[in-house]
């Protein structure tokens, strides 16, 4: 998170925003447009699958509630309920014990379980995906690393629990080591498709896609595998949408948007240029997540802060 960020990197984040234009923070309306200081130019999607992704517009955001909880005042990750209506998890920042809160879309918040049997070093995002039987899982990455020496990350799966639970089943430690040394990120991908995992490094200049299997056996010991560079700067959230055809990452100001081909590997995906989004979300502040809605055509966000600030941004028309 950028509250975690070691000074020269925060500064090196700010300076990239700087030419940015900030949006205001409250009410409804047209959020600005900025250039894109953290990403590469609009790509037009091309060949077959032309028409791009409805997020790939001029967005309008709406400010839904705000967190008056004094507990959640460095929330990070960010992803809809698969199974519970008007239902939004997160989690706090490195630092923060493992808890979760479910969040209404006006900020109340309706469950604050504790996970069991789970760490939390450097929390920094959550995704959600089904089990191969079906039921609703969610992902937990501690995957923060400022400093790039963690010489492995950790990826808590859990079944996803129910309003009014005091605390998750036990949790499913899945412990993942990069192939080419140690690497912060903030963004973390769940395939509702194929079961992959997808680690987005968070560095300037550009980000990078790491794999691996969803599945794989509680306490075990894997290897990611290494996969494109990607056209974002300060990659800080992602998300899949629940039907898996569109895929997003966001920076603190930009927006990149794919449209996924059928049941390709998410990692196929990563690996062609995105479209951005006119829209600048930099207005949000210190924003670090994002959930898509279950077809991908509106999301959420909230940024740190107290009270940290819900919002919703759609197509503007």
């Amino acid at each position: 998170m950028c509250g975690a960020t070691a000074p020269a990197v925060r500064g090196a984040a700010l300076a990239l925003l700087t030419a940015a234009v900030v949006a205001s923070c409250g009410g409804s309306g047209a959020a600005r447009s900025a250039p894109p200081s953290t990403a590469a130019r609009t790509v037009a999607p091309s060949g077959p699958a032309a028409r791009a992704p409805a997020l790939c517009a001029r967005l309008r955001a709406r400010i839904t509630g705000r967190v008056a909880d004094p507990s959640a005042n460095e929330l990070s990750g960010l992803v809809r309920s698969r199974s519970q209506p008007s239902l939004l998890w997160r989690h706090d920042d490195s630092g923060a014990g493992p808890v979760l809160f479910g969040l209404r879309s006006d900020g109340r918040v309706a469950a604050h379980p504790t996970v069991t049997g789970a760490q939390a070093v450097d929390w920094e995002d959550i995704a959600a995906g089904p089990a191969a039987d079906g039921r609703p899982l969610l992902y937990l990455g501690d995957i923060g690393d400022n400093a790039s020496q963690r010489p492995s990350v950790d990826v808590y799966r859990v079944a996803e629990p129910r309003v009014g639970a005091a605390a998750t089943a036990p949790a499913a430690r899945l412990r993942l080591r990069y192939p080419d040394g140690a690497h912060d990120a903030e963004a973390l991908l769940a395939d509702p498709l194929r079961g992959d995992l997808v680690i987005v490094t968070k560095a300037l200049g550009a980000a990078r896609a790491y794999r691996a299997s969803a599945r794989l056996p509680a306490g075990s010991q894997s290897t990611l595998r290494r996969g494109a560079a990607i056209a974002l700067s300060l990659a800080t959230a992602g998300d899949v949408s629940a039907d898996g055809r569109i895929v997003v990452l966001r920076g603190y100001d930009r927006l990149a948007v794919w449209l996924r081909r059928g049941r390709e590997p998410l990692m196929t995906t990563l690996g062609r240029p995105p479209c951005l989004s006119p829209t600048s979300l930099a207005g949000e502040g210190q924003g670090e997540a994002i959930a898509l809605d279950r077809r991908g055509a509106s999301f959420a966000t909230v940024a740190e802060g107290s009270p940290a600030v819900l919002r919703r941004y759609t197509v503007l028309r």
